[in-house]
């Protein structure tokens, strides 16, 4: 079977041990950024299916792991998100725009 996606560190090695091959090469940079928005994606999709926290910790994941990769620091990341939950908002309160009009 084909995939040509990215996996976990310890997939091959889950695959490995249920004797099976897997076949897999290290993504260059290029490849891997690519490959992480495609990750997003899917684990996106597996999580609009089934709403679970298994699925929203995939999400996270991938995540973090377009974070390290764009080396962003997380303390700067926690903050600018406290300054836009201030400036902004958030989503709790589950406003739904519908349009707007010129006053």
């Amino acid at each position: 079977m084909k995939y040509n996606k990215l996996v976990r560190d310890k997939i091959p090695e889950i695959i490995k041990n249920k004797d099976k091959k897997p076949f897999t090469h290290i993504a260059n940079k290029k490849e891997y950024w690519i490959k992480l928005l495609d990750k997003l994606k899917e684990e996106i999709k597996e999580f609009s299916k089934q709403n679970s926290e298994e699925e929203f910790v995939d999400i996270l994941e991938v995540l973090d792991a377009i974070g390290n990769y764009m080396e962003y620091n997380k303390d700067e990341i926690k903050e600018i998100k406290r300054k836009k939950q201030i400036e902004r908002g958030g989503f709790r309160e589950r406003i739904i725009l519908e349009r707007v009009e010129e006053t």
